[in-house]
């Protein structure tokens, strides 16, 4: 019986812990599943590979045309995803993990996790949602232009610089969350 009542006292006592491993655990389980029933659907060949990933290449594609560089997307014949390729060059696949759609519900995940009023929370949810797809794009065109010009730095950039870019702006978004939505809220 004395574990029961310690086992009690624990829970009470991290309360707010296990609420928010709840809560971020359960939005981010469900926002997953969603994605992943939304890449089983059947995409055309009008958005291929899939209609997120295609808007990104084809987003980033302008941003690199628009800072002086011929660059163009195909389908890649073989596996789901676009070959990018700079002034002729083919550079990189733009696969579905590119998109940070995957990134997008981390970021999500943990500011339901830590939501204050329900219209500040959706938001910043907003925001944060369109800024990180803004910057994805800015990322890859960047990253294609990078790997262009610097060719023996291609894995660098790739592996290191650009990723860390990316959760790098994602752990800056949580800290302004944390900021401006959990320290109002109390």
């Amino acid at each position: 019986m004395n574990r029961i009542f310690a086992m009690i006292k624990i829970l009470k006592k991290n309360k707010a812990v296990l609420k928010f491993l709840g809560l971020f655990g359960g939005s981010y389980l469900v926002l997953s599943y969603c994605y992943n029933q939304y890449l089983n659907l059947d995409f055309s060949e009008k958005y291929y590979p899939d209609w997120v990933t295609h808007w990104v290449t084809k987003q980033s594609l302008s941003l690199t045309q628009f800072l002086g560089y011929d660059a163009h997307a195909v389908p890649h014949p073989y596996e789901a995803s676009m070959k990018y390729f700079v002034e002729g060059e083919y550079l990189a696949r733009i696969v579905e993990g590119c998109n940070a759609v995957a990134v997008i519900i981390l970021f999500i995940a943990f500011v339901i996790a830590f939501h204050a009023q329900w219209l500040k929370t959706i938001a910043f949810i907003l925001f944060g949602l369109v800024f990180i797809y803004l910057l994805n794009v800015l990322r890859i065109s960047l990253l294609c232009i990078g790997m262009y010009e610097y060719p023996d730095y291609q894995r660098v950039l790739h592996d290191i610089v650009f990723p860390g870019f990316i959760y790098g702006v994602v752990f800056v978004l949580w800290l302004l969350w944390m900021r401006i939505g959990v320290e109002k809220k109390k």
